[in-house]
């Protein structure tokens, strides 16, 4: 069930009170919101920041911080409404935005990006795709029609592209990023590994590493396992005495 179907549209960004926060608590809300999807899935009703903090493996303080960020949203002695506070939430997220983005490069990160439900789900609706391969334009992925790269400009003038997905090589990204900010995409979500950062207040970047987090479980495993191997040789010294 898609829940944001459900929330009002946003007629005027402008009118959504989204204020200044740090970097941290704008990095919990997709967690809140996940968690209150799966509550209201489950026919919640109503829940304590305490049970949400259980939850979440937080504090009920640090959820009590985060929201009084933007006006509270509980009531003492009630707690939370679980509907209303994920209509919220959803509200800052812009899920109910009417968001467009297209997706630059249909290798084959970004073909199995346009198949997931994760943009569905956020309100984010992707109008395109676009690539340089010849044997790849006017194909159809899923329902999304893969744009030859020399068309994007025209494209951007003719639809509205609030977010531009990078998923080309690598090389080529500052070139193309500079396009898409020149026919107005506000919003980038770069997958290639290559930083991209802009000083214009009216661009907003987001870069993602997938390697990083891959390498953070590996030293988290690999640490695992130097502990495990170590309790063990501690193990076999003990019985040899």
């Amino acid at each position: 069930m898609d829940y944001y179907r459900n929330l009002p549209a946003e007629k005027d960004n402008e009118n959504i009170d989204r204020p200044q926060v740090s970097v941290a608590v704008i990095h919990r809300l997709p967690r809140y919101f996940r968690y209150l999807r799966e509550l209201i899935r489950n026919g919640r009703m109503r829940i304590s920041s305490g049970e949400l903090a259980e939850m979440m493996g937080v504090t009920a303080s640090q959820i009590r911080q985060d929201l009084n960020c933007f006006g509270g949203f509980g009531q003492q002695g009630y707690g939370y409404n679980v509907n209303y506070l994920y209509a919220k939430i959803s509200e800052l997220l812009g899920v109910g935005a009417g968001l467009q983005a297209v997706i630059i490069g249909a290798g084959d990160l970004g073909r199995a990006l346009v198949r997931s439900s994760m943009f569905e789900k956020r309100g984010v609706d992707i109008i395109a795709m676009f690539d340089v391969d010849s044997k790849l334009i006017h194909k159809e992925v899923g329902d999304v029609t893969i744009y030859d790269m020399v068309d994007l400009e025209q494209f951007c003038k003719e639809h509205q592209v609030d977010i531009a997905v990078l998923t080309l090589p690598k090389e080529f990204v500052e070139r193309e990023a500079s396009r898409l900010v020149e026919c107005g995409v506000k919003g980038l979500w770069n997958f290639t590994g290559r930083e991209l950062s802009y000083e214009s207040d009216t661009v907003v970047v987001e870069n993602v590493h997938l390697g990083d987090s891959l390498m953070s479980l590996n030293y988290a495993l690999c640490r695992k396992l130097g502990e495990e191997e170590t309790k063990k040789k501690s193990e076999e010294r003990e019985t040899q005495k």
